[in-house]
């Protein structure tokens, strides 16, 4: 069931939504190869009328099954939106979309994880990739040899004047 919450609740007083998002209802399309959704998203949201609008701020927390970029090994890695705010416009062009009194919180949520996912995971900062071929010499890294440069050929020319 998609994060939906009705206006009208919003007349008295503010809203407290806590819970979970199972991964199906987040519709993310993505075919990404390194990262993976699993589990649900837990959110803590406080919902507030403004006069034009509506004000939804709080925090996403969201796990990820990564696979790292550099060496493949698999790792879970916490996406997490700690200061979440949302402005969600009644009365402009850009207004958010109401049915029967009610608002989907989800496209809106989807849309910031997906901004918010790691665009290279690493395990770990200092990961060294996959382990060096067996002609490489262990335990010291190798200069990379030096290629010279289209413009490093060009200096080499010699013009008349």
């Amino acid at each position: 069931m998609p994060l939906l919450f009705n206006i009208r609740h919003l007349e008295d007083k503010d809203l407290h939504l806590k819970g979970e998002l199972p991964v199906a209802e987040l519709d993310m399309g993505t075919q990404d190869e390194v990262i993976h959704l699993t589990q649900p998203l837990s959110y803590d949201l406080r919902v507030e009328k403004l006069d034009k609008g509506i004000l939804v701020q709080g925090s996403l927390r969201l796990p990820l099954a990564c696979e790292c970029v550099r060496c493949l090994k698999p790792f879970q890695q916490q996406l997490a939106l700690d200061a979440w705010t949302c402005h969600l416009p009644l009365e402009s062009e850009e207004k958010v979309e109401v049915t029967n009194d009610v608002v989907d919180l989800t496209p809106h949520i989807r849309e910031d994880i997906l901004l918010s996912f790691p665009q290279h995971p690493l395990c770990e900062p200092e990961c060294r990739g996959l382990a060096h071929s067996k002609g490489a010499e262990s335990g010291s890294e190798r200069e990379p040899k030096l290629t010279s440069s289209a413009w490093a050929e060009l200096d080499k020319l010699k013009l008349r004047e």
